[in-house]
Parts: structure tokens; C-alpha cells; sequence
């Protein structure tokens, strides 16, 4: 999964019942100027319909972005909601709900770096019919910037200072200091518009508490080019063409129907074994299971660019259930990976070009760095060779001796780690080949694999998400929303800290907090001149990097598959893959 993380703040206290019960969202059809339209029988059951079938191994549980838990509902969300623009598979930003993408040029972007104007599409319909303006992007920060509403997706939005409707067509942005990214917000799958109608007595704590705001958190009312038909939550999403779309007679497919559920390898052999699909999302399968189903020949891969940093985190918090309530509080150092030495050894000790060599192959190559793309803030600084004696050396300098049983120990305790992932076949092969890396330096691994539907889903009562993070390792994919990664990199701040006060929701799972790296990092987000921030950006990097914050081991360039008569999907690094779903059909 491509986290926004770190994008992960979590909701579940609405979840937890919408899942229990299974609930089911269901949003009338309606024609523009709000009145109802005819009944359409299931467009998979009439004839001659044009129906797009999708399938993602992980369900989507919620349509409202700002709230999501994850890639699988952000793209969910993208089927419906449009933000200002988005990023295309070439990294260069296409107008959406903007008429234009402002720069310096053309006055849109401020020179002093203080504020941006976006001028708006005119004519846009919600598919309710009611007109699209410059008070629901003024409304979607108010949302968002409220505290209490636990928006998932706030580092996109704390540099702002004022949203302000100039006109029902034009926005500016105002920042609270020099922007270097002055297409942070607004932007991408995080940048999604919200109704104001629909959405205005959610924004606070009534957001995941209120049942209206939760039935529009599975229901939202969209301006693009499909709306929402029914909503299984962790099951299928299905969408008709919103006939107010201001598109609609270029849309190709009468359905779209976004399928959850089953693994990475059944979506694989969904598409391009017995095409029963027409798009599968991320193919995470071992090279030596992918590569034959690939070969069938009904389905191409869709890879490029850089699908995220398989990276292992360290907790450098406590996990300990002993401590009970202070379990994982960033108040409670962790016994070992408080000394930088235990976590260089640890990185040492791990060999990446195994990992990429066994099972990635074309689909992934080995790197030191949490920062890949683009490809000008790739640190060429940073080395992470395997060297064993050196780990060894690192842990024995640390105080921690080899037992008769072969695991090290200190102060009468072992050094045994609990590492947890999602369940996958790939990354359980990724477990196994760094548990016997670890076990050559006298590290114990204890194997933990969470379903990832859990693992991801945020829920605050679940002891196994990957923000709550009660393990001492945990493996997973993420990737800046941004060339200019300011959210990412804001997973890191210490004011950032996951911890039970939060609901484990503010960005930084790891519980890293480092003050150095904060005033670096205010340094980097100050900074206008593009060659200038991708140095900082790169020094962020070598920060982390030198520090073991974070130990990167794989740059995945993961496919999606899409059967051969499909037209429109493409890679994307900085959105979301079904970005240009408007403009899919069949050849």
C-alpha cells in the first residue's frame, strides 16, 4: 500500500460500526438541477452496457478522502471527488477543477512566495446539480483545518494562513510564511474538493462522530465523472456516469465497479490470467510467481516511475505490554534503538540486493535512500552495503554480548524484536530474508504478519495498525504526494508524534523526534529557489538516512495490470493511478 504518511491518521471510531454492521451507502441518481432522475437497472445486467470492473486486494471502507485510511480509499475517492489538478504519469500538473495552473508567469504564483490564486473552471456541476464555486475549496480547508475534524491529510494544509473566495471563480491562498510548494494544497489525490453543502456541520469532532456526516463520509456528491451508485464497505464500490459532469458526452464507460478483497497474486491472475477484470491495482507479487502470469498474454503491466520506498521503520517508542496505557507513548524511549549504534547494526546487517534480487526483480531495485523521486533529490551521498562484522562490532561496542543461545543480551534482557507487516507473500519474503540477516549479528525477529486491511485501517481500538505501531519493526510502502515532499517529510517532526492523545494520527508512527532535523526541516519548507530546496530536500534525506530514523530497502516501480484492450490507466508517482479515470475506454 501507498501510505500518505505518512498520511495515516486514522478514523475508525466510525468504522469500527459501519463495518460491523456492513452498512450500505446508497446515493439516488440525479439529473443536473437536482431532480431525480429515471431508474437505471445495474449496468452489468443490461445489455450493451459499457461496465469497467477493478479490482484492488485491498477494499475500500470510505469515500471521503479526508478521512481515509489508505491508497485503496483515496483512489476509491478519486472516482467521484476532483481536486484543483493533478499529476499526470510525467509528473507535470493538469488543471481539474482549475482553469489553469498558476505560476509566476502568469501572476498566479507570488513572488515573494506568500500566496497563490487559482482561477476555477466555470460551469462545474456538482452531481446534485448545484453549482461548483470558490466557497466549497474555502469550506474543504475549514474542514480540514479544524483540529477536531482528525483530517488525514493536514500537513497539506498547516501552511495556510487564509483561504479567501476573491470571486465565485477565483481562490487565493495565502500561507502563513514563503512557500516553496505553492501546489501543496488543493492538489493531487490529497487536494480532493468536498461539498460545503453536503459536508458543513462536519467539519470538527462531528466528522467521524455524527451519523449524517457519517453517512457522507460513504456517500460524498462528487463533480467528477461518475457518482456514487452503492457502497459495501470492505467489499465493492459501484458508480453510474454523473450526467452533470461537464465531460459527460466524452465518458466511455456507462459503470465503474471497484471490487475489494483476495491477494495481490488473485488480482494478478484476475486480469491477466482469466480476465475477469479489467484493471488490477499493484501487483505485489514475488518475481518468480508475477513473471509466468504476466507472460499469459491477455494483460499489460503498468509500472514507471517510483510507487513508493519499501522502507522498515524502527519504534522508538516503547512496545512493551507491560507498560500497558503507556504502551508506544513517545514518552517511553525504547530500550534498544535509543543507542544509534543498535540501529546501525541493524541496518548493516540487512541485505537489500538479496531482497531485490530474489524477489523483485524488474519490479524493484535496492536504495539507501527515503527520497527518490524525482530524481533530483535521489541523495547520491548515502551507502548501505551489507557489512555483518561491522554490525556485529556496532552491537558489541553497545554493550549488548552473545548468549550462550546466541542471541544478545544486555542487562539481563535479549535483544528478541517483534517485526510486523501486512499480509503478502512478497513481504512475508522480505520478512523471512531480513529475520536471517538479523539472526547472523545475534538479533532475534519474531514474525508478525496482520491482515491488511487491519494493519492499515487505523482502527484505534485494534492493537495491530501500523500507526499504533505496538511491534519493534514494521515494513511497508510510502511515497511523497508532492515533488516538493513537505508532508513527507513532516513525518518526521517531533510535533508530528503519534500517541493516544492524537489517536495515533498525526503523521509520525515511528516516534522519531530529533531537533535538528526540525529547524533543518523549517530551513527546506522557507526555501523558494527550486535548486536550493532539492539540496535541502537532499540533506533532509542524509539526515534521517545517517541517523537510521528510517532504514529504506527497496525503491518499488510495483505494476498494475490492465487487460489489453484498455485504454487510459498509466504509472503515476505523485497521484493517484486512476487520476484520468474520465478518459478510459475500451479500444
Amino acid at each position: 500500500m501507498r501510505k500518505l504518511r505518512k498520511l495515516s491518521a486514522f478514523h475508525a471510531i466510525s468504522l469500527i460500526a459501519l463495518l460491523s454492521m456492513v452498512i450500505t451507502a446508497c446515493v439516488p441518481a440525479t439529473a443536473p438541477g437536482g431532480a431525480p432522475a429515471a431508474a437505471t437497472p445495474a449496468a452489468a445486467a443490461e445489455a450493451g452496457s459499457k461496465v469497467l470492473k477493478i479490482l484492488y486486494w485491498q477494499a475500500p471502507t470510505i469515500l471521503n478522502p479526508h478521512q481515509a485510511t489508505g491508497t485503496k480509499d483515496f483512489d476509491a475517492a478519486s472516482v467521484i471527488l476532483e481536486p484543483l489538478a493533478r499529476y499526470s504519469e510525467k509528473d507535470e500538473l493538469i488543471p481539474y477543477l482549475a482553469a489553469e495552473i498558476p505560476t509566476l508567469e502568469n501572476g498566479g504564483v507570488a513572488k515573494d512566495g506568500l500566496s497563490v490564486t487559482w482561477k476555477l473552471k466555470t460551469g462545474v456541476k456538482w452531481s446534485d446539480g448545484s453549482d461548483f464555486t470558490a466557497d466549497d475549496v474555502v469550506f474543504t480547508y475549514t474542514y480540514c483545518s479544524t483540529k477536531e475534524t482528525a483530517c488525514v491529510n493536514t500537513a497539506n494544509y498547516d501552511p495556510i494562513k487564509t483561504v479567501e473566495a476573491v470571486d465565485p471563480n477565483t481562490v487565493k491562498i495565502t500561507w502563513k510564511e514563503t512557500n516553496p510548494d505553492p501546489y501543496v494544497s488543493f492538489v493531487s489525490y490529497t487536494g480532493m474538493i468536498i461539498q460545503k453543502k453536503q459536508f458543513e456541520k462536519c467539519a470538527g469532532a462531528t466528522a467521524i462522530t455524527d451519523k449524517d456526516c457519517q453517512a457522507a463520509n460513504l456517500a460524498p456528491i462528487g463533480t467528477g465523472a461518475y457518482k456514487l451508485k452503492e457502497f459495501k464497505p470492505g467489499d465493492v464500490v459501484t458508480y453510474v456516469r454523473n450526467e452533470a459532469y461537464r465531460d459527460v458526452a466524452n465518458v466511455y464507460f456507462d459503470t465503474v465497479e471497484i471490487k475489494g478483497g483476495g491477494d495481490a497474486t488473485s488480482a494478478a491472475r484476475a486480469v491477466c490470467e482469466t480476465g475477469e477484470v479489467d484493471y488490477a491495482w499493484n501487483l505485489q507479487v514475488q518475481k518468480a510467481v508475477l513473471e509466468p502470469i504476466l507472460a499469459a498474454g491477455k494483460c499489460d503491466a503498468v509500472a514507471g516511475g517510483s510507487f513508493g520506498v519499501e522502507r522498515l521503520e524502527l519504534n522508538f517508542s516503547n512496545p512493551d505490554p507491560a507498560l500497558g496505557d503507556k504502551r508506544s507513548e513517545p514518552d517511553q524511549p525504547h530500550p534498544a534503538f535509543s543507542d544509534l549504534r543498535v540501529r546501525q547494526a541493524i541496518n548493516k546487517a540487512i541485505d537489500r540486493k538479496a531482497i531485490a534480487d530474489q524477489l523483485y526483480g524488474p519490479t524493484g531495485s535496492p536504495t539507501c535512500n527515503i527520497m527518490v523521486s524525482p530524481v533530483a533529490v535521489n541523495s547520491p551521498n548515502t551507502k548501505c552495503d551489507r557489512d555483518v562484522e561491522g554490525a556485529k562490532k556496532l552491537l558489541d561496542e553497545a554493550g549488548w554480548t552473545v548468549g550462550s543461545d546466541g542471541i544478545r543480551e544486555k542487562d539481563g534482557k535479549k535483544l528478541e524484536l517483534l517485526y510486523q507487516t501486512s499480509i503478502n507473500p512478497l513481504r512475508q519474503g522480505e520478512q523471512a530474508i531480513i529475520k536471517a540477516n538479523l539472526a547472523e549479528v545475534g538479533i532475534t525477529a519474531n514474525l508478525k504478519s496482520v491482515d491488511a486491511g487491519v494493519f492499515f485501517g487505523g482502527d484505534p481500538g485494534n492493537p495491530d495498525t501500523l500507526n499504533k505501531f505496538y511491534a519493534d519493526l514494521q515494513m511497508f510502502t510510502n511515497s511523497p504526494s508532492s515533488p516538493v515532499a513537505i508532508g513527507y517529510l513532516s513525518g518526521w517532526l517531533c510535533s508530528k508524534v503519534d500517541s493516544a492523545e492524537n489517536k495515533w494520527q498525526a503523521g509520525n508512527d515511528q516516534r522519531y523526534c530529533n531537533k535538528d532535523f526540525d529547524a533543518l526541516y523549517a530551513k527546506f519548507v522557507s526555501e523558494l529557489d527550486p535548486a536550493k530546496s532539492n539540496e535541502l530536500a537532499i540533506q533532509l534525506n542524509d539526515f534521517l538516512i545517517n541517523d537510521v530514523a528510517v532504514i529504506p530497502l527497496i525503491n518499488r516501480v510495483t505494476p498494475s495490470g490492465k487487460l489489453k484492450n484498455l485504454e487510459g490507466p498509466t504509472y503515476n508517482t505523485f497521484d493517484s493511478n486512476l487520476w484520468n479515470i474520465a478518459t478510459w475506454k475500451r479500444n
